[in-house]
């Protein structure tokens, strides 16, 4: 009987596909690399105490690695049993994040204080969590009367009882920075969570978002795959469901930019048919945390292009998606404005301050590969300029049926340019790769977390470094494949 051979998938005529003996050891490879990766951030969750951190380092570089290799063996492994590792894995991955107390942030803490504020009718916006006013409100848990403050994740209050208070949410002397819908979010998971819920409610939504993360993901690369047979769509959603910063940073520490991710990733899916609905999304994105509003030159691929459509069909285009982007950001943000005593902002101008985005010196690990060949005070001018040549460029250049391809290039150089210090942020730019296999932007999240925890003095420049050239790698790599005329000739 007729049979053919085709990425390790033994086919015959009129009986079911099944795998030959190079297709049954791709798979076994795959799932070795894949049961390891779970084992290494099992124990990276589990070196959660700060007097552990180097063995948390240790253990999440190792699980980069086996992230790495288990992609890169999953490329070849058939459709039908690539699906299923992908699911199983983001099954497994995603839980590991669930076995421990949060384990390199305390964000969460603020999270459940925010939430619990707003149930008792109060704006989050308009009390910081020291001041006495909520006093009510505090609990030994949040509030631990006449602890250590000294003690790693405890921060001092001062204001209320004599007694010696400390809190485990930080900066308590500053009102909250979270946008409109993720106090939203907060809200509601403090109405769903049960009485002695604490942070572990926020775990399981950040595991159930990440998990729908991964499911979008492959529905839709898997509508755009051509060929059935060896669908390379399950391996680029390989990159975000079996990424070690998912686990980390969307469900252990339970970072709500998860949710602003969730959302980004179903806007872009959407914006190629759907105008005004994933311009919706991704103003409901930008509600939660202000990081997907890179992906709005993405969203508008194509709209400075000199040739295509006129120039009033591609205005009202960009219309239907900045509108209803903008309309639902306001929207978000008015109850809060009408219920607050103080600005909706927060302590947002603080933190940039503080973080050193406004920093015109010669310190700080802001715009630290600029401070390499710039002087300090030309470091921000230059990073904005950059910035705005790359939204160009994807404006006037980008795929208007792939607005995640120019939402990844504008998001991942604005990484490279300000080289932000808190990895969550990145979940991002892993969510993007994730639509299309662009790989080299995956320097990133790790890049990072080098820089969040403190290996060395210089690591976070160093690792943005690399993150960089593998950028400028991998785009060269990418031009001579589409462009086999690019490449150099062989010398005789």
């Amino acid at each position: 009987m007729p049979s053919d051979l085709d990425g390790g998938v033994l086919t015959r005529r009129g009986e079911k596909t099944t795998l030959d003996g190079a297709g049954r050891r791709r798979v076994a490879g795959t799932a070795v690399l894949l049961l390891a990766l779970v084992g290494a951030l099992v124990l990276t969750m589990s070196a959660g105490h700060p007097a552990e951190r180097a063995s948390l380092i240790r253990w999440y570089a190792l699980s980069w690695a086996l992230f790495g290799a288990a992609v890169w063996t999953l490329r070849k492994v058939p459709a039908r049993q690539a699906v299923f590792l992908v699911v199983a894995g983001a099954v497994a991955v995603t839980a590991t994040g669930l076995l421990a107390p949060p384990t390199t942030s305390t964000d969460s803490y603020r999270y459940v204080w925010d939430g619990r504020v707003q149930a008792a009718g109060v704006s989050p916006y308009a009390y910081a969590p020291a001041d006495p006013a909520l006093l009510p409100l505090r609990d030994r848990w949040l509030f631990p009367e006449g602890a250590d403050c000294d003690f790693p994740y405890r921060y001092a209050v001062h204001s209320g009882p004599a007694a010696r208070t400390c809190t485990l949410i930080n900066r308590p002397d500053v009102h909250t920075i979270y946008p409109p819908l993720a106090e939203l979010y907060f809200l509601v998971v403090h109405r769903l969570a049960p009485e002695d819920g604490r942070y572990e409610p926020f775990q399981v939504g950040g595991a159930l978002l990440a998990f729908g993360t991964s499911l979008v993901l492959l529905a839709t690369v898997r509508r755009r795959a051509a060929d059935r047979s060896v669908d390379r769509g399950a391996w680029w959603v390989a990159c975000w469901a079996w990424c070690p910063a998912v686990p980390l940073e969307a469900v252990n520490n339970a970072h709500v930019d998860i949710l602003g991710v969730l959302l980004t990733v179903a806007a872009m899916a959407l914006l190629s048919r759907h105008k005004v609905r994933g311009g919706l999304l991704l103003g409901a994105a930008t509600a939660v945390k202000f990081v997907p509003a890179l992906a709005l030159p993405g969203a508008l691929s194509g709209l400075l292009a000199t040739r295509g459509p006129s120039v009033r069909r591609r205005a009202l285009g960009a219309l239907a998606v900045v509108g209803p982007a903008v309309l639902v950001v306001a929207l978000a943000y008015l109850p809060y404005v009408l219920a607050s005593r103080a600005s909706v902002l927060g302590y947002l101008f603080g933190y940039l301050n503080e973080e050193g985005y406004d920093d015109t010196g010669t310190g700080g690990a802001r715009y630290a590969l600029l401070r390499l060949v710039l002087p300090g005070a030309a470091a921000l001018p230059a990073a904005l300029v950059l910035l705005a040549v790359a939204a160009v460029l994807v404006l006037r250049r980008g795929d208007v049926a792939r607005p995640w391809r120019g939402a990844l290039v504008v998001t991942g150089v604005a990484f490279l340019l300000f080289t932000p210090g808190y990895p969550w942020y990145a979940l991002l730019v892993v969510a993007l790769v994730a639509f299309d296999g662009r790989w080299e932007w995956l320097g990133i999240p790790p890049a990072g977390a080098a820089a969040y925890l403190g290996v060395h003095e210089h690591a976070g420049t160093a690792a943005y470094a690399v993150a960089a050239l593998a950028v400028v790698a991998g785009s060269v790599v990418r031009a001579r494949r589409a462009c086999p005329a690019l490449s150099l000739p062989e010398r005789s």
